[in-house]
């Protein structure tokens, strides 16, 4: 059976056309059914249209006896962390800010198959069930933070970075995160209104990023989208660092001898993993097959040009702030410009 609602990550559509809040409470109902009902944690980004549609996924769930425990505003990879029986975000990633959505996550923090998904609208027209309950829970961030921290970090005692929070749901998170590293940070895309997530920031639009790096003279700059789940840099020059150039980083300063990445990376990536023995693997386009891709082979490091950096090490899924803190340690004190210079791009 084809999916009608889910795409290539999760529901998604611009608000009041192709996502309703009738809609996203159908799809909370049917989720937690197929879940077998049980806790669903729901974060959101900061678009205007997330509180409604929070609210009605909550509906969903409760209508089918689970428990929505309403965790507001907190970036995908903490949700897909934190997940209980089921994860869910709303919200539309890397798009305007009309667009909005739901992604979900299974009890292990794992992105659901096309198969799950197809099992999950065919639950669509069940009939409710009742009897479960809206919860909220307060300062859910502060888990999350306290891996990233400990999992992640480095002294970055000395550091001068730019940080762009697209606006969305790494506000809270990364420019507290880098620090209480160490850092000193200058953070922009920090004030959400609910319109502007995505809007001319963020690793959407590295514009920004560069001229502030070129004009504060920090020695880099590293960019989230809307979510927290993509990065991407720019170097003390304030030339953009694609997700291929990060990979190209942190494989040999990881150690891996394995790394799996989309038809859309760079051949010059390719070149350079071969020159250090490590084994590259290619997946169709999207996050999602690169972290299957990974789970079957037992691979832990993966990613896309766009900026998806997946590091499965005391991890379940790619998150942005975790990449940014990995890039910083693997440059050891050296320019980005230098670490990148290292792969030589083609056409």
């Amino acid at each position: 059976m084809a999916r009608r609602y889910f795409g290539t990550d999760g529901v998604r559509g611009v608000y009041g056309e192709d996502l309703t809040p009738d809609l996203v409470e159908q799809l909370g109902k049917a989720a937690t059914i197929w879940a077998g009902q049980g806790n669903v944690l729901v974060g959101r980004d900061t678009r205007s249209s997330g509180s409604e549609l929070e609210q009605a996924l909550a509906r969903g769930i409760a209508s089918a006896g689970g428990t929505a425990i309403l965790a507001g505003v907190l970036p995908t990879p903490a949700v897909a962390l934190l997940a209980d029986d089921l994860g869910a975000v709303v919200s539309a990633s890397h798009n305007p800010p009309e667009y909005n959505g739901v992604k979900l996550f299974d009890r292990d923090g794992r992105k659901l198959t096309d198969a799950q998904e197809e099992e999950i609208e065919a639950l669509f027209d069940a009939a409710p069930t009742n009897g479960g309950t809206i919860e909220e829970l307060e300062n859910a961030g502060d888990a999350y933070v306290g891996h990233v921290v400990e999992h992640f970090g480095s002294d970055l005692s000395g550091l001068r970075i730019a940080v762009d929070c697209a606006n969305g749901a790494m506000t809270g998170f990364a420019p507290r995160v880098f620090e209480e590293l160490g850092a000193d940070v200058h953070a922009v895309g920090v004030s959400p209104d609910g319109g502007n997530i995505n809007a001319g920031c963020g690793a959407t639009d590295l514009s920004l990023l560069s001229d502030t790096v070129r004009e504060g003279s920090f020695q880099l700059g590293v960019a989230f989208d809307g979510d927290g789940d993509r990065m991407l840099a720019v170097d003390e020059t304030g030339e953009p660092v694609d997700g291929d150039s990060i990979l190209a980083v942190l494989a040999p300063a990881l150690g891996v001898d394995l790394v799996v990445v989309t038809q859309m990376t760079n051949m010059g990536f390719h070149r350079l993993m071969g020159e250090h023995g490590i084994r590259v693997v290619t997946t169709p386009v999207g996050d999602r097959y690169v972290l299957e891709a990974l789970r079957d082979l037992g691979g832990v490091l993966g990613g896309e040009q766009s900026g998806h950096i997946i590091w499965l090490r005391d991890h379940v899924t790619g998150d942005g702030l975790a990449a940014a803190l990995l890039l910083c340690r693997a440059l050891a004190g050296r320019p980005l410009s230098e670490a990148t210079a290292a792969m030589t791009r083609y056409p």
